[in-house]
């Protein structure tokens, strides 16, 4: 019996039981056969499938089949904007750009400006608030090496009057029963947050309704998300479009050891903006694999999945197989020196934002070929 764990579409508590996630979301795991399947599509296989970052799918093998005769997909994913972007946050960017440069699609990105405004009760968050963190989002998105030539990011109370329309037509078949079901809500919940599925849900058929004709379409997302998803393809399907491919992501730990890096929880997340010397900090007092006393650890060894500068290494800042492996056995041994082991992933994280940082004021002026507005 797995230990208790809850994911939902607010919140993520306990050790996740993948495998049972599986199970009781209804969803598919990413196997060997998908993957190889992918690399000869793609050329290639992103390291974060390779290695069961994204675990799961929900129709990635039609979408395939589609792709193969000649149909290609586009790209949809996004985030709620509420308060400073991590490294966590970036996964299924990093991931859209890698599609967008191996397949060729175009990505479709939602900033959902008014969602966490709504959701979140005793805050200070406003929709002014969290208008000017989408825009801060949007730059850090672009960053990463999307196309602007195929790449579109909107935000909803600017982009309303397209997806609105469309969002009725969705909301046609979503009742308050399904809604409250799927997502716990109560009588105490307001009709925005109520609401907020349909308008998720739109970017996922967009593309059909522009072209009109279906366009196969893409999701990645985080497992806590896939509720919408589960209640939207149903509405989609009925009013005739293709339902949205997904590909579901394990979450990136906290450096703590919590089950999620959660933005709300400032000591156990790399936020974009740290300064080296606060990245340095946060990692050194990361959790690591490793026993109690040097002599334990030179004995028994250390246990690389519960420690967090290994599963960073690994999902997000070790692209080299050889090298991971290196990182990985070295805990595992004991021989790695845990003052090494968390300067080597400082130094990665470090690097990685002042690249970043180095492309946003490189494209800052230019944001506009991004922007989607109506």
């Amino acid at each position: 019996m797995p230990d208790e764990y809850k994911v939902d579409a607010y919140s993520v508590e306990g050790k996740v039981d993948y495998e049972d996630a599986v199970k009781k979301f209804g969803i598919s795991l990413i196997d060997d056969a998908l993957k190889a399947r992918i690399k000869n599509d793609a050329g290639d296989v992103h390291f974060m499938i390779r290695r069961g970052l994204y675990f799961a799918h929900r129709d990635m093998n039609l979408l395939l089949d589609k792709y193969e005769k000649g149909e290609k997909f586009y790209v949809y994913t996004g985030i709620a904007p509420s308060g400073g972007m991590t490294v966590a946050h970036l996964v299924h960017f990093i991931m859209a750009q890698w599609l967008q440069e191996k397949f060729g699609a175009d990505v479709m990105i939602q900033i959902p400006d008014e969602e966490k405004f709504l959701a979140k009760k005793n805050t200070n968050l406003t929709l002014g608030s969290t208008h000017e963190l989408a825009y801060k989002d949007a730059l850090d998105i672009a960053a990463l090496g999307f196309n602007p030539d195929k790449t579109k990011i909107f935000l909803n109370t600017e982009y309303a009057s397209v997806l609105y329309k469309q969002a009725v037509r969705v909301s046609k078949y979503l009742t308050f029963s399904i809604i409250k079901d799927a997502f716990g809500f109560g009588n105490d919940t307001n009709i925005g947050t109520i609401f907020y599925t349909s308008m998720q849900a739109v970017p996922a058929f967009l593309k059909s309704v522009e072209a009109g004709k279906n366009v196969p379409c893409l999701v990645p997302l985080g497992l806590d998300q896939d509720v919408h998803f589960r209640v939207a393809r149903n509405a989609i399907d009925k009013l005739g479009y293709y339902k949205p491919a997904i590909m579901h992501s394990t979450f990136i730990p906290s450096l703590k050891g919590g089950p999620k890096m959660s933005a709300s929880d400032p000591d156990n997340a790399i936020y974009l903006d740290d300064s080296p010397e606060t990245v340095e900090k946060k990692v050194n007092r990361a959790i690591t694999g490793q026993q109690s006393t040097a002599e334990l650890q030179k004995r028994l060894g250390g246990d690389p999945d519960k420690c967090a500068v290994c599963q960073y290494n690994k999902y997000l800042f070790e692209p080299d197989d050889k090298k991971l492996a290196k990182i990985i056995e070295g805990e595992r041994r004991g021989t790695m020196r845990i003052g090494e082991h968390k300067k080597d992933l400082a130094a990665k994280i470090n690097k990685f934002l002042a690249e970043h940082r180095k492309e946003k004021d490189r494209i800052r002026d230019s944001m506009d070929s991004f922007m989607l507005r109506a």
